[in-house]
């Protein structure tokens, strides 16, 4: 079973910055999509951005233009720079992979909280 390993979050004020980094296994092979997802208290999951491989990025029209998502193929891996952060971003985000096969995995999530 593919592991998605997350790092970055934390306890920022609104206004701050923050990076998000998740890499797969070095060895996995088939990486069709990566991406970002975030789920608030009493809400349901939500997309953050995706990034396909050899795609155009795709971001939620709420993080336009203040979140990057970037990726480093050779490490499997994919970032999310956050910046200008509203209390509104304050959630759990998971790091997402789907592979060419069609199977989708998931990051175990790390809080981002972003205080007044």
């Amino acid at each position: 079973q593919l592991q998605l390993v997350e790092s970055g979050g934390g306890l920022v004020q609104a206004g701050g910055s923050l990076r998000l980094s998740c890499a797969a296994s070095k060895n996995f092979v088939g990486i069709n999509v990566m991406g970002w997802y975030r789920q608030a208290p009493g809400k349901q999951r939500e997309l953050v951005a995706i990034i396909p491989t050899g795609g155009n990025t795709n971001y939620a029209d709420s993080v336009k233009d203040r979140f990057t998502i970037s990726r480093d193929n050779a490490k499997n891996a994919v970032y999310l720079q956050m910046n200008s952060l509203k209390p509104e971003d304050t959630a759990v985000y998971y790091c997402y992979l789907r592979s060419y096969r069609g199977n989708d995995y998931w990051g175990q999530g790390t809080q981002v909280t972003v205080s007044s």
